[in-house]
C-alpha cells in the first residue's frame, strides 16, 4: 500500500506569516495546527490557514520539496500560492469537505 506525502504551507492571513510543512496525514496536522495543540511558531504566530498542498508518493521528494520551498525567497513563495489560490482561501474549508 502506497502513502501519500503532502507538502503544505499556512498562512496567518493574505500576505502573512508563512509556516511550510511535510506530513503523511494532513487531516491530523491540520488539526492540530488549527487547534494551536502544538507549542512553536505556528501558535506563536496564528498561522492556521491552509493556502497550498502539494502530494507526493514518496518520502524523500516530499522532504526535498519542502527543504526547496523553505529556500525560496518570499515573494517566490506568495507567487506559488497565488498561481492556484488567487483569494488565500482556507483550502480546508473544500479539502475535507
Amino acid at each position: 500500500m502506497q502513502k501519500t506525502y503532502y507538502v503544505y504551507i499556512l498562512a496567518s492571513k493574505r500576505n502573512g506569516t508563512l509556516y511550510i510543512g511535510v506530513t503523511n496525514d494532513l487531516a491530523r496536522r491540520l488539526w492540530e495546527h488549527k487547534e494551536g495543540l502544538v507549542p512553536g511558531f505556528t501558535k506563536r504566530h496564528g498561522v492556521k490557514t491552509l493556502v497550498h498542498v502539494e502530494t507526493f508518493g514518496d518520502v524523500d521528494a516530499a522532504i526535498r520539496r519542502e527543504k526547496r520551498l523553505k529556500k525560496y525567497k518570499r515573494e517566490w513563495k506568495i507567487n506559488l500560492i497565488q498561481q492556484h489560490n488567487v483569494e488565500w482561501r482556507d483550502l480546508t474549508e473544500t479539502w475535507f469537505a
